[in-house]
């Protein structure tokens, strides 16, 4: 619908648009820093998963310290927000 792919910022605005609102009321959540930082860049919140097994044991770690949330799960996630 963007016509362009992440980390484009029209991809994420098109999704603000077509829910009808500013892109500082959405949060992106997910577990790529580049993904994240795109998101940013459009003015969206950010919250970063942990997924350590993600490429298997012997995988690097990814961490983002630019985003506004950054959690071991999705469990964690809601409970901050919602505290």
């Amino acid at each position: 619908m963007a016509n362009v792919y992440k980390p484009a910022a029209e991809v994420y605005l098109t999704g603000a648009r077509l829910l009808g609102v500013e892109p500082a009321e959405l949060m992106l959540v997910a577990a790529h820093p580049w993904d994240l930082e795109g998101a940013r860049r459009a003015g969206l919140r950010t919250a970063f998963v942990d997924r350590p097994l993600e490429y298997g044991t012997g995988g690097s770690a990814h961490t983002d310290g630019g985003s506004d949330e950054s959690v071991t799960d999705l469990l964690e996630l809601a409970e901050r927000l919602a505290a």
